[in-house]
């Protein structure tokens, strides 16, 4: 017979639900939730392409320098 802790299975503590929502957040009615907003790009600045330009060129560096 096989000891309870060498078990793989988790237990869960008394009071513990395997549901981490309640229906009211994920039923039906959750679509309408007037908090849903769309998130709209914004125009590409010039300091953040030349962040991720110097990322590209930096990890091509490595990358040469380690073949």
């Amino acid at each position: 017979m096989a000891d309870s802790a060498d078990s793989d299975v988790d237990t869960q503590a008394d009071g513990d639900s395997e549901w981490r929502f309640s229906i009211d957040a994920v039923g039906p009615d959750a679509a309408d939730d007037p908090d849903d907003t769309v998130i709209e790009p914004e125009s590409i600045s010039l300091e953040h392409a030349s962040f991720v330009v110097l990322g590209v060129l930096l990890t091509l560096g490595v990358v040469v320098t380690g073949l």
